[in-house]
């Protein structure tokens, strides 16, 4: 099985999305508290990434594990 294709079919919520690719790994996208390039809005404090389907997009899989990594090359020095 392939992680980047991950789906949860038997969630309530799925699909949560009408997207070709779901990777429901990501249903909480771990690039939240980053400056991810996303498709995201700022309400107020609250990062608002409803609109973002980056996680769910053909490189989804391949850009999240990439931005983690440097982000924790970045910590790490």
């Amino acid at each position: 099985m392939s992680y980047k294709k991950f789906q949860n079919k038997d969630c309530e919520f799925y699909p949560c999305h009408d997207v070709e690719y779901i990777n429901c790994l990501f249903c909480f996208c771990p690039l939240y508290n980053m400056d991810c390039c996303g498709n995201f809005k700022m309400i107020g404090d609250l990062k608002d990434c409803s609109d973002c389907l980056l996680p769910h997009s053909k490189i989804g899989y391949d850009y999240i594990i990439k931005m983690l990594k440097n982000n924790k090359k970045s910590i790490d020095k």
